[in-house]
């Protein structure tokens, strides 16, 4: 939809200068955005901007063929935006920032801790002449602690943050996530982090510091496997697709693909072994009930793996979906996108950018009042600069 078309998102009026890079604050600025938010995003004009312009190929070309400074990666986080290129490390580009500041209600950085401080873009210069800013800010490894002056980076916090460790197969090396999840999870604590510091300001006038480290947010999202070891005391062991603690739940080959199987409880396990022509299972002490399924886990497998494998996947998926078990295909990239749930879904989306066309990965919110809207394609760096600095409200549109 056009621009007075378009409903008001939640944030329709907020006001975020974007001083981060790569991928944990993209993905924080990018929903803010999606939520109706007028993001500036700060990019160094020396090093062509933000670092993920140059992690490519692919890149968007130009009518030519030519790649231009579109990125995939630097577009999977960066559309809403506008992009202003500043040297902050001169006095002409700290004022335009202190100035911009000024407009703002929540300023994003990922700077080394204290790496601001220098230019005087740091909180504890900023934040006295700004009282009612929320400034975020997103390191390795937090602004305290004998590991922040550390550098950090997905894998990083993949590795030090243990999710590694749980990642992978039984007998294989320890092995990441095959996406920045540590990054994307410490965006979307980030983005959590500034919306609950806003309802305090709308309360008492107060901005405030938000220190967000990534490895932090991986450890926070250890969830069961973490609470497992604090609670047992027992290291938990790398499974492949199997689960810890439901038996079964993993990853089964059919005569003709791979399907997800998770079965959530005792009588979902006798419906699944009466459609595998195993009913006698649900019978037996050994594998009764969850719990009994775990410590035999092995004999068990070793039980289920062949009657899957002889049928195909359409019988299993249908055959097990009639009976409410959960199931589903383990599909290529290619297939997600063309799946008719995906087009209902509008988890695709396709928008203009300056050199043509590019297609995105849509927001997964659907407000019913206040829906997510998709304004601003990915910016080339420097897009906006002069009209933003050039404007008595740079914010607006």
């Amino acid at each position: 939809m056009a621009g007075s078309e378009q409903p008001k998102g939640p944030l329709d009026g907020v006001r975020v200068l974007d001083l981060s890079r790569i991928l944990a604050g993209p993905t924080c600025t990018q929903l803010l955005g999606d939520l109706g938010a007028n993001v500036i995003k700060i990019e160094n004009p020396g090093s062509g901007g933000d670092d993920t312009r140059q992690w490519g190929p692919p890149y968007v070309t130009d009518s030519e063929g030519n790649p231009s400074d579109l990125s995939a990666y630097f577009m999977a986080a960066n559309r809403n935006k506008k992009s202003v290129a500043l040297d902050i490390s001169t006095p002409e580009g700290q004022a335009q920032i202190r100035r911009l500041a000024a407009h703002a209600d929540i300023l994003i950085e990922n700077f080394k801790p204290g790496g601001l401080a220098k230019y005087g873009l740091d909180y504890a210069s900023l934040g006295p002449e700004f009282p009612g800013l929320v400034y975020c800010s997103i390191s390795g490894f937090g602004q305290t602690g004998p590991n922040a002056s550390k550098p950090g980076y997905d894998l990083m916090a993949q590795g030090f943050g243990g999710i590694m460790s749980l990642t992978g197969e039984p007998d294989g090396a320890p092995m990441k996530v095959g996406v920045g999840i540590a990054d994307v999870m410490c965006g979307m604590y980030a983005t959590v982090g500034i919306l609950a510091a806003l309802h305090h300001r709308q309360r008492t006038g107060e901005g405030q510091h938000i220190d967000l480290a990534l490895v932090d947010a991986q450890v926070a999202w250890m969830i069961n496997e973490g609470v497992n070891y604090l609670t047992s005391g027992v290291l938990p062991q790398r499974r492949g697709n199997a689960h810890p603690n439901i038996m079964p739940y993993d990853v089964y080959a059919t005569s003709d693909g791979h399907v997800v199987l998770a079965v959530g409880n005792d009588s979902q396990f006798r419906r699944f072994c009466g459609f595998l022509d195993l009913g006698a299972l649900a019978d037996n002490p050994r594998f009764a009930t969850n719990s009994a399924r775990l410590q035999n886990r092995a004999e068990l497998d070793a039980l289920l793996r062949p009657a899957l494998a002889a049928r195909s996947m359409a019988d299993v998926i249908a055959g097990l979906e009639a009976l409410k078990v959960t199931v589903g295909p383990v599909q290529t990239i290619d297939q997600v996108f063309a799946s008719d749930q995906v087009a209902a879904r509008q988890m695709q989306i396709d928008m203009k950018a300056e050199p043509g066309p590019v297609h995105l990965i849509g927001n997964p919110l659907k407000l019913s009042r206040t829906p997510v809207t998709y304004r601003k394609a990915p910016p080339r760096c420097g897009q906006d600069t002069e009209s933003v600095l050039s404007s008595d409200d740079p914010f607006t549109d």
